[in-house]
């Protein structure tokens, strides 16, 4: 399979087409069958098209990539066995747990965790309550 470019010099338009080979192109195109996809032109041509060239770099690059996102991942899993070990999950409560804690002089043992929206979390940086948002790896996630 050859995939050319190809342009119709009657509307202009610019497009890609896949041929069995560079022999078949030329067959379909004196059978009259190579047509403009936009128009329907006849008049349509190969332009310059830059080879498809196997970049190692880039597959050395991905490789890097993976490892520094496993490297980061497993920083955020180690953090969350911290968090798990040392502060009190409350769920979906979080926004009320914190408020609780810091209108009411609420004395906890330990610090707390869960889930809040960003409009949450908001608000209570506005009311002077300190919150912070860490990304969070399910354990069924790989």
């Amino acid at each position: 399979m050859i995939k050319y470019k190809l342009f119709c010099k009657d509307c202009k338009n610019s497009f890609d087409s896949w041929f069995a080979s560079s022999q078949e192109y030329e067959k379909l195109k004196k059978s009259k069958l190579v047509n403009c996809i936009k128009c329907n032109s006849l008049n349509v041509e190969k332009t310059l098209m830059s080879p498809s060239v196997l970049n190692t770099k880039k597959k050395e690059n991905l490789v890097y990539k993976n490892e520094k996102y496993k490297k980061i991942k497993n920083t955020i899993k180690e953090y969350q066995k911290f968090i798990k070990k040392n502060f009190e999950y409350v769920g979906k409560n979080f926004a009320y747990e914190a408020r609780s804690i810091h209108y009411n002089n609420k004395k906890k043992i330990k610090g707390i965790y869960g889930n809040a929206s960003i409009e949450d979390v908001k608000e209570l940086k506005d009311e002077g309550i300190e919150t912070e948002v860490i990304p969070w790896i399910n354990e069924k996630d790989n």
